[in-house]
């Protein structure tokens, strides 16, 4: 026989792994037994339950919070009442069985105060559109009987746990409740009853808005919001996306997200989304992600890209006003300061939704929730009208104490959070070893190259995260072509919404002597390396000046640039170029707040593409050692006697970059152990 946290984590899975039942880490589930306390020897009844903040699709044994069940439920004699209900949270941790687990949720209540043995608490959309219909109760009456039964909205915690708990212990029949403007919960006396219980409530609710609501809930379509195919959507998108990302970091920088489906381009398309998008959404999982209410483009799909910039600033500037104003009529002298009054959620008609977060994750996540409260509109449309909870009610969760209390909890975020890099010749060497510590530091990471190798970098990079294309994306970017410049950079902005720190590291090197450089072996250095820095550097610029939140480029350049040594006539020239292209951007571009500069390496041979392709062999034989003692060779002849790798010219350009050197610009850095013949002077 299975144990009850089995059987839980179970249920969560399947019921977790199906958007229709509830969006990610929303909801939670719980599950009731006994065990033996090892402190008495005895039998003690426990409740383990998702922990704050977890997801239901992948929850852990880690992910449960574990508490005695007569300490929780002997809470409710101690109850203070309503206006003191957040107490509550605090004294759970007097409830918590030898370390306890996670910490517990704001919901802990609602799972141990119904008797029954497991208990679900899910944001189905069919759900929440039941619970948004303007006549919900009667809905509920009608679709479901005395099966399902309403409850009025309140905010979540201990007297919600003990209305539902009412509710149930006075209706033996029933098998869970519709909560209004919020959910649903159910519960069975096994996880495989409430599991079934759950998916009734949500497929029932489903089926009846299928056959009973009307078609076309969100009116009309509006001539010229229509969705624009989808080249010249995303072409839209990408022009746009980094102004928009600009003005979503007016107080903090976020990272972007773009969502296309077609859910949200035929609600943008349809003449009842502006009224619709200014009630904002309504549960609290969705609107503590994409705030009260998004802005809206209000102009049609085919708008000139200038007209449509233009008005984005207007409206960006009213939505802020209007954000302070909420603010204000609704704060009080206890209340945590304005967080920030930019929008998580942009709308515009024929080319989709931008989202914003503090990282990538948060904001694809944004976006998904956008979409759950549209399909939530829709419903309630589909059957009655939508009518969210009351405003003075999202601002009394969004400006929680115990939501602000969970942001303290937080860690601090990384050096390099929010920040959107560019590697090119990111697929082996110091370009790899770059975007691998950036995306440590906080970087989400684009890695550029024309070697497929950038695919396998970008995927170790994501290994650890929620979704791999969360923390980087591979690009294909020969860096002589201006059109796959063009493409790498755009690709970087639909991903992320925009670029802030460019490392301009694609190189390659031919050992020849004057007489034995041909005019290709001249071309092809300087293409690569002078007109492809250029290239990148143009492209990123034209960004970074749009987004106006400054930004970092890096050159990786060579002690070659100012030591003359034997037999690279191309390649020292090449990367003279880029070091002067370094002073020369450094002056044009520090009035946008981009500042530009370089690392100058050396005998970097482990790992290196450049060694591996044939320049190892030709250095090896011009200084007459085995290609294979090259990096000791190079060792020996510096200051320091150590070898150059990869990682120390990652470490050089992310002390750059990380924000100690703020005021820096212009500068170049040797990472060569001391070669004196290279000193910058």
């Amino acid at each position: 026989m299975t144990s009850p946290v089995e059987q839980l984590l179970r249920r969560s899975h399947a019921l977790g792994a199906d958007p229709r039942n509830t969006n990610y880490a929303g909801g939670n589930a719980s599950a009731k037994g006994t065990e033996t306390d090892p402190a008495t020897g005895g039998d003690v009844e426990l409740m383990w339950v998702k922990g704050s903040g977890g997801d239901l699709g992948t929850l852990t044994a880690a992910g449960l919070a574990v508490l005695r069940l007569d300490r929780l439920r002997a809470l409710a004699e101690v109850y203070p009442g309503v206006e003191r209900e957040d107490e509550m949270v605090a004294a759970f941790d007097y409830c918590l069985h030898g370390r306890g687990g996670a910490a517990p949720s704001i919901d802990t209540a609602m799972h141990g105060l119904v008797e029954a043995a497991h208990v679900d608490h899910l944001h189905p959309d069919a759900g929440i559109a039941i619970a948004t219909a303007a006549d919900g109760p009667e809905l509920t009456r009608r679709i479901f009987g005395d099966r399902v039964l309403w409850v009025p909205w309140r905010r979540p915690g201990f007297q919600l746990g003990l209305d539902i708990a009412a509710v149930a212990a006075a209706n033996p029949q029933a098998i869970g409740v519709i909560l209004g403007g919020h959910g649903i919960t159910a519960w069975g006396a096994t996880s495989d009853e409430c599991r079934a219980r759950s998916l009734e409530i949500i497929r029932t609710a489903e089926a009846h808005i299928a056959e009973h609501g009307r078609p076309e809930p969100f009116g009309a379509v509006l001539p010229g919001y229509e969705p624009l195919e989808e080249q010249a959507r995303h072409e839209r998108a990408a022009a746009l996306f980094p102004l928009v990302r600009g003005l979503a970091s007016t107080d903090h920088p976020v990272v972007g997200h773009y969502t296309d489906t077609p859910e949200v381009l035929d609600f943008l398309a349809r003449a009842e989304h502006p009224r619709l998008a200014a009630l904002g959404t309504s549960c609290p999982d969705h609107f503590l992600r994409t705030k009260v209410a998004p802005l809206v483009l209000d102009l049609p799909a085919d708008a000139p890209v200038e007209r449509a910039a233009a008005r984005l600033r207007e409206l960006h500037a009213a939505y802020r006003e209007e954000y302070a104003a909420y603010y204000a009529r609704h704060a009080d002298p206890d209340s945590p300061p304005m967080r920030g009054a930019d929008p998580a959620i942009v709308l515009v008609p024929g080319v989709g939704m931008f989202s914003f977060g503090k990282d990538k994750q948060t904001a694809r996540v944004a976006g998904e929730f956008y979409v759950n409260a549209v399909n939530v509109m829709r419903g309630a449309e589909a059957l009655s009208s939508y009518a969210p909870i009351p405003e003075a009610e999202k601002f009394r969760i969004e400006y929680w104490e115990l939501e602000e209390a969970k942001l303290r909890r937080m860690p601090a975020p990384r050096p390099l959070a929010a920040r959107v890099a560019l590697v090119t010749g990111g697929g082996s060497g110091i370009g790899a070893a770059t975007a691998r510590r950036l995306a440590a530091e906080g970087a989400c990471v684009v890695v550029a190259d024309r070697d497929p190798a950038a695919e396998k970098v970008a995927a170790e990079i994501g290994a650890g995260a929620p979704r791999a294309r969360d923390a980087a994306i591979a690009v294909r970017a020969d860096v002589t072509s201006e059109e796959e410049v063009v493409s790498a950079l755009r690709q970087a902005v639909l991903a992320f919404g925009g670029v802030d720190l460019v490392v301009n590291n694609a190189g390659l090197s031919l050992s020849r002597s004057l007489l034995e450089t041909s005019l290709d072996d001249w071309d092809l250095q300087h293409d690569v390396m002078a007109r492809g820095s250029f290239l990148v550097s143009r492209e990123s610029a034209r960004v970074m000046i749009t987004q106006g939140m400054g930004g970092d480029i890096v050159y990786v350049s060579s002690k070659n640039a100012v030591f003359a040594g034997p037999n690279n006539v191309a390649y020292g020239a090449a990367k003279a170029d880029q070091a002067h292209q370094v002073r020369l951007l450094a002056a044009e571009l520090g009035e946008h707040g981009i500042r530009v500069n370089g690392v100058n390496p050396d005998g970097v041979v482990r790992g290196s593409g450049i060694f591996a392709s044939g320049w190892g062999a030709n250095r090896a034989a011009v200084y007459g050692v085995e290609e294979d003692r090259l990096g000791e060779f190079y060792a020996q002849r510096t200051l320091l006697k150590r070898e150059v790798l990869p990682e120390h010219i990652a470490a050089a350009i992310f002390a750059l970059t990380g924000g100690d050197l703020s005021l820096t610009t212009g500068l170049h850095i040797p990472v060569d152990a001391g070669v004196a013949a290279a000193f910058l002077r």
